[in-house]
């Protein structure tokens, strides 16, 4: 049976040692939105030796392009986008610190056993549940690449913002395991 934890940013490598695919997960602190575009920003950053706009070590990043913000809230929907458009990027991302990554469906290859060499975990936020999950996010602000409009990268502060661990720390992957499950069925 899975278990259900509550993790607080930035996130540390002890807390993430211990999670295993399946577990359900309430995250609270600062995390980052970013997108594809932004993704490559960064990494060009990070190769021309340049300061992120954020600290990275032991942050998450959300993979989303959020609706503008209804009057009275801090964010408008924020479903998760489909990740593998950010593999090229996350393990050099990985490499500078980065600890955790929300998105939708499977990851590449060389992105698990990035999570594997760098400690990280990639979390499956639920698509469809883009309300739910915006109720979770307190504060949001651009920090970075205004131009982008809504893949800008934005600060978000979230108290138990919901997902479930998809890759941990030891390369286990959900999406295979869970087809493996039903194929036995």
């Amino acid at each position: 049976m899975p278990d259900t934890i509550h993790l607080q940013t930035p996130l540390k490598d002890e807390d993430l040692l211990k999670l295993k695919t399946g577990d359900k997960i309430y995250i609270s602190g600062t995390v980052y939105t970013a997108r594809d575009a932004a993704h490559k920003r960064l990494v060009e950053l990070l190769e021309q030796g340049k300061e992120l706009p954020f600290d990275v070590v032991g942050s998450v990043i959300y993979y989303v392009g959020p609706a503008p913000a209804p009057p009275g809230k801090p964010i408008g929907s924020a479903g998760p986008t489909t990740s593998y458009r950010m593999d090229s990027y996350a393990p050099a991302l990985m490499d500078a610190g980065l600890k955790g990554m929300i998105g939708k469906g499977p990851r590449d290859k060389s992105v698990i056993d990035s999570m594997v060499k760098n400690k990280a975990v990639y979390f499956a936020a639920i698509g469809g549940a883009a309300v739910v999950i915006a109720d979770s996010i307190k504060e949001a602000k651009v920090i970075a690449y205004e131009d982008l409009g809504p893949e800008a990268i934005r600060e978000m502060k979230v108290e138990n913002f919901p997902c479930i661990v998809a890759n941990d720390t030891n390369g286990n992957d959900i999406y295979k395991q869970g087809v493996a499950k039903y194929k036995q069925v």
